[in-house]
């Protein structure tokens, strides 16, 4: 190792370096990649910057540490908990008692603690400790913030409620799901013995090898096939938390099937098609962090679709192509332009599919002015918070369309309830 490295950057005792490592360690717990080099790093950068404040503290170890946008809230949190105070770990206990955390809140800029930094800082239970009283049968879990763990409950659990390790499960568990499509029929044909249609090229080819002396048909029907699937993604602010891990059921998805294109979109509209299609998730993921600026930010859901249908609405809406559009349909231009952009887009694709993680509120209606431009254009309404809802969204992709414009029926049915 480095000789500078060795030597204290600066702290009573030399401590600091120490820190920095459990520091690295618990952002490696909370789900970023932070490995010896990282911490070797941070250190030579804080022995050349100084600490001259806490502020240049912060952004010295933000520098080295976060390489994509998304992991900067996890970032964020574990440092305004991590260095408060000297006493951690007797700290921590106090995210235990509800009573407490009035008097002894972190100075986080975020009012709620991010459940996978509260499980990476939590003190580690050894095996056997504090179960000498407890029966054989089965225990209940409880974790930082109070909240109940276990495996059944997973399916319905939010993506936005689930620890890191709840958050690893669920990334195995969609890339094992699957996401059938009906299939269509297509203008080509297939050889088949009882097909429907004569084939008469083949019908011809035959009967030239026997002299032309019997002829026998030759049949074909037509091809049956899945058609494109093209995917439209909100990673806004407030839709990040589910982007992060729709975009593991994404990445399964383009690597399981053909004809899968996916579009993120914020303030801007990018392909991240050929990113996706990359086998091992985390360097798609890293180049997809590379390749979006917009993440986290505002949205312009009309400015992007109109991108989309200008640029790429005739290269990926064809055959019968079926749109997934994932937003929560908070428009920040006020839905300007964005109900021509959906009459377009339904149209040129077979079904439109809007898929909001705010439909998973009994009493949610869709209120705000893009979601109201938005609702009356698409052919089906579900939500996506959970591995339930991808379960019942691959449950409805497999049966067929139903009838186009039964959605906008529906809606004037419930406006009409609200007005009587």
């Amino acid at each position: 190792m480095d000789a500078k490295v060795q030597r204290p950057v600066a702290g009573e005792g030399g401590l600091l370096a120490a820190n920095v490592m459990h520091f690295g360690r618990a952002l490696r717990a909370a789900g970023l990649k932070i490995g010896p080099g990282q911490i070797i790093d941070a250190l030579e950068a804080l022995h050349a910057t100084g600490l001259g404040s806490r502020q240049d503290f912060y952004w010295t170890l933000f520098a080295v540490f976060v390489k994509r946008a998304d992991q900067r809230e996890l970032f964020d949190q574990t440092f305004h908990i991590f260095w408060r105070d000297p006493q951690l770990l007797e700290r921590l206990m106090q995210l235990m008692l509800p009573s407490l955390e009035a008097d002894n809140a972190p100075e986080s800029p975020k009012s709620d603690v991010n459940k996978r930094v509260a499980d990476a800082l939590a003190p580690e239970k050894r095996p056997g400790e504090g179960e000498g009283d407890q029966p054989d049968e089965e225990r209940v879990e409880l974790d930082a913030v109070m909240t109940y763990s276990a495996t059944e409950v997973l399916q319905t659990k939010d993506f936005e409620e689930m620890s890191q390790a709840e958050v690893d499960q669920a990334k195995r568990a969609m890339a094992r799901l699957a996401l059938p499509i009906a299939q269509v029929r297509t203008r080509r044909f297939d050889p088949h013995p009882q097909g429907p249609r004569v084939d008469m090229r083949r019908t011809l080819r035959g009967s030239l090898r026997g002299g032309g002396a019997v002829i026998d048909l030759e049949r074909k029907k037509q091809r049956l096939r899945p058609p494109p699937l093209v995917v439209l993604c909100d990673i806004s602010g407030s839709m990040s938390r589910y982007a992060r891990l729709l975009l593991h059921f994404l990445h399964a998805l383009t690597n399981d099937r053909d004809r899968v294109h996916t579009f993120l979109f914020g303030t801007r509209l990018t392909n991240v098609t050929r990113q996706l299609k990359n086998r091992d998730i985390d360097v798609a993921l890293d180049k997809i962090g590379q390749t979006c600026t917009d993440w986290s930010g505002g949205t312009r859901i009309g400015h992007c679709l109109e991108q989309f249908n200008r640029i790429w609405g005739r290269r990926v809406l064809t055959q019968g192509a079926v749109v997934l559009l994932i937003t929560d349909g908070l428009d920040r231009d006020a839905a300007q332009g964005l109900e021509k952009e959906m009459d377009r887009l339904q149209r040129s694709c077979r079904r439109l599919i809007w898929l909001n993680p705010l439909l998973r509120f009994d009493g949610y209606a869709p209120l705000a002015s893009g979601a109201k431009a938005m609702i009356r254009h698409v052919d089906a309404f579900h939500s996506v918070h959970n591995l339930e809802s991808l379960d019942q969204l691959a449950h409805i992709m497999s049966q067929t369309a139903p009838t186009r414009g039964a959605m906008h029926r529906w809606v004037e049915a419930s406006e009409g309830n609200k007005a009587a």
